[in-house]
């Protein structure tokens, strides 16, 4: 049976760009771009490189542009780079360096944006 999702601890760094059919949960670091299903980051991670996820819950530091269909940015999160999302949660405390913008869809939906303290 396949796995769900993949773990990237602490001890691991990546160069190179990730791509993954599963859910990522990374503590190391990453030096390259990440494109998943649903993306978890953890507190001492850092991504240098683009994030291309549907879902995504960041708490590290992230330098590159981010694209996010959900996405949630926690308040020990550290982004440079730029934001684009549909549905975006930040926490209070949450540092980000860099432009917000929302997806446009056909459907005319509208952003959702919800701050957390």
């Amino acid at each position: 049976m396949a796995a769900t999702f993949s773990v990237l601890g602490t001890d691991v760094s990546v160069k190179g760009d990730l791509s993954a059919t599963a859910d990522l949960h990374i503590d190391g670091n990453v030096e390259g771009d990440i494109s998943c299903a649903a993306l978890v980051q953890g507190e001492k991670s850092t991504v240098t490189g683009a994030i291309r996820a549907e879902s995504a819950r960041l708490s590290g530091t992230v330098h590159g542009s981010i694209e996010a269909r959900e996405l949630v940015i926690l308040k020990s999160a550290r982004i440079h780079g730029d934001v684009t999302y549909d549905a975006l949660t930040i926490e209070q405390g949450a540092q980000v360096d860099g432009r917000f913008s929302h997806r446009v869809h056909a459907t005319g939906e509208e952003p959702s944006l919800t701050l957390v303290s």
